[in-house]
Formats: C-alpha cells, structure tokens, sequence
C-alpha cells in the first residue's frame, strides 16, 4: 500500500441531536418490551420467549449540555465585551471634558493676568506723569520766588536761577523717580541704579549719554562745585573711573539713586559731598 493511500477514520460519527432523539425513542419501546416479556415468563402458562439480542443505541448525552455552557459563556463574553466598551468611552469622554476645561481654565487666567499686567502698566505711567507735573509746579513756584537771584547755601556752592529748557527737563525728571527703588542694572520706570537714572534724566532733554558712571563722570566739561548749575552731573571717586554719579536740581541739592535702603532720594550737597562735577549742557 502506497504511503499517501487514504487510511479510513475509525473515530464514531458525531450523531445528530434528532437522531439521538429517535434512538432513545426505540430504546424505551424495547426496554418495555422486554419488561413485558419478562413479566410473562414468571407467569406458569405463559409460552417460552425466544431469546432477543438488542443492541442498545449509544446517547452522547454530554453533547448538549456542553453545547448549552458554550452558547452560554460566548453570551456573557458578549455582555462582558459590550460593558467594557461604555465603560472605555466614558473614561475617554471624561479626559477629553476634562482636558477641555483645563485648557479653558489656563486660557482664562492668563488672559486675567494679562489684562492686570496692561491695567498695573497703564496706572504707573499715571503716577509717573502726575509726579512730572507736580515737579514742574514745584519749579514754577520756585521760579517766581527767586527772581533769578543767587545766594550762598552754606555748601559752598552758589544756588543758582532755577533751570530752565533742557536742564529743567533734566531736573523735573529726576525729582520724579523719587521715592523709586534702587536696582542695580535699572533703568526704569519703576527702579534705576544711579547711572541709570542719569542716563533716563538726560535722555529726556534729547541727550544719549553713555550707560556707566565711569563714563558719564568724563563726560562734558569739568566745573567746580562752587559754580554748579542744575542739570550739572556730580560723581564720586576719580574722574573717568567714578563709582556714583547724580543729578544737581539747584538750591544745593542733587537727586540720585543712592542704595537699595534709600532707593533714590533728594539730599543736600552736605549729605555727600561729591568729588567733582561735569557739564554737558
């Protein structure tokens, strides 16, 4: 016999629920038959009953009920699968809700904070400019009480006519800032260090000065400090390598950005005596 030659199964065919349905249906005619027949033989004149060889009909009786168990356990895998599909989409739902009002959230206060910043900007250019023109009310008044004369202060400076177009300009500036704080690496509007300040000052006559104190104390033409005049800029240490400068407002004054403790102040020439003084007006 060839090797590929069809080997016949010799595994039993499964049987049909109808006709395991049937073959239990002859199965319980026979066994009443044979009931019966036994019944007769125990009786005296009952005739002899030949003897009958049955064969009886083999039930896969497991058949349906692992049938039923499988239908069963495929329903609930279906209940189950169908559960946790919702549960999924309402989980996923409920992040994308949520990241939505996060993000709405977040946009919401920055824009709050946003229009605090503009509100907080716009209030200090307002308080700045109302400074600026309390400062040149206060000239005015001092103007029309001097009369352009000069006298001693008792510093050893002259007090010289108040100051007028750009040093005016110069003066108003710089008694506006104070009461701002002292920064080091300010250069305003709400803080400056004390070359900052010069610088800001000068820029407001039209003047671009250099940013270092070092610098600005080589600026211009060098005075004494007897014959100071407002706007003038007063330095500490050596010229060209200064350590502090301000601003001289007349009257034997000057404005600067003193320290953090002070911030920027307005003292008089006797508080600190300066080292010199430039003139680049």
């Amino acid at each position: 016999m060839s090797h590929t030659a069809h080997i016949p199964s010799h595994r039993k065919p499964r049987r049909s629920a109808s006709k395991l349905a049937v073959r239990a249906g002859v199965a319980g005619g026979v066994l009443s038959t044979l009931a019966m027949a036994g019944t007769a033989s125990a009786s005296p004149s009952a005739e002899p009953v030949a003897e009958t060889t049955l064969e009886m009909p083999v039930l896969n009786l497991d058949l349906a009920a692992e049938v039923s168990s499988a239908v069963t356990t495929a329903a609930e895998n279906t209940r189950a699968a169908a559960v946790e599909g919702e549960l999924t989409a309402q989980e996923e739902s409920a992040r994308t809700g949520a990241a939505a009002e996060a993000k709405k959230a977040k946009e919401d206060a920055q824009q709050k904070a946003d229009d605090e910043k503009k509100a907080q900007e716009e209030a200090a250019r307002k308080a700045e400019a109302e400074r600026a023109t309390r400062a040149a009310a206060r000239t005015t008044l001092s103007t029309k009480s001097s009369s352009g004369a000069t006298s001693s202060d008792g510093s050893g400076a002259s007090v010289a006519a108040p100051a007028t177009g750009s040093a005016a300009a110069i003066v108003n500036f710089a008694r506006a800032q104070v009461g701002k704080a002292y920064v080091m690496g300010g250069t305003g509007p709400s803080s400056f260090d004390c070359s900052g300040l010069v610088q800001a000052a000068y820029r407001q006559a039209g003047i671009s000065l250099p940013r270092m104190s070092q610098a600005q104390s080589s600026a211009g033409t060098s005075v004494s400090l007897s014959a100071l005049q407002p706007g003038d800029i007063l330095y500490w240490g050596s010229k060209g390598s200064a350590y502090h400068v301000a601003i001289y407002v007349g009257g034997g004054k000057f404005v600067g950005a003193q320290n953090p403790s002070t911030g920027i102040v307005e003292r008089s020439l006797s508080y600190d005596k300066p080292t010199g003084a430039v003139r680049v007006l």
